[in-house]
């Protein structure tokens, strides 16, 4: 026979431990993992920007973020390129709902600076973020993100989380305009 009486320390140790479960399995579940899946929080990047300073993706939480992996060599990039520039135009500026404004992280795949520098300038890329380590496709960013071809792209919010991802032309609009604050 079992003896199924407890005593009352054993109760209070019982709820002390399922509270204690209750609270970290709650927070456990408002921290998304890093990675690059829409949820995830996104990966750091830290990178060289066209003037040789170091920049940080992490620098512009508060505002959304295009993550736009890109390079000057590629055709489909420098087709797109266009449309990211008018995204820029048209959202810098906007309110949004929950982010202090819109901004884009330009993450070239080049090898070489002065290519990349030119092409920056020729596509009119006029935002403030461009980095790169100069490693091509052995870039670790691009290894990181999992980028198997380019261009590609990941939208994320304020809080640094991927919203979506791989938007081109009227889709990278449609994505950022659902963030957009209505009056």
């Amino acid at each position: 026979m079992f003896n199924m009486e407890f005593h009352p320390s054993t109760f209070r140790s019982a709820t002390v431990l399922l509270g204690l479960l209750m609270c970290t399995t709650a927070f456990q579940a408002q921290e998304p993992r890093i990675g690059t899946s829409v949820g995830d929080l996104a990966p750091e990047l830290v990178l060289q920007s066209l003037e040789g300073n170091q920049v940080k993706l992490s620098d512009l939480r508060g505002q959304l973020v295009l993550v736009d992996f890109w390079a000057s060599w590629c055709g489909p990039c420098r087709r797109e390129n266009p449309n990211v520039v008018n995204a820029y135009k048209k959202y810098r500026k906007a309110k949004f709902k929950s982010a202090e404004g819109f901004t884009i992280a330009s993450v070239s795949l080049d090898r070489k600076q002065e290519s990349w520098e030119r092409a920056v300038k020729q596509d009119d890329l006029d935002w403030d973020w461009h980095g790169s380590d100069l490693g091509g496709w052995d870039s670790e960013a691009a290894a990181m993100y999992g980028v198997s071809s380019i261009p590609m792209s990941f939208l994320v919010d304020e809080k640094g989380v991927i919203v979506a991802k791989n938007l081109r032309g009227m889709e990278l609009h449609i994505q950022i305009d659902q963030h957009v604050a209505r009056l």
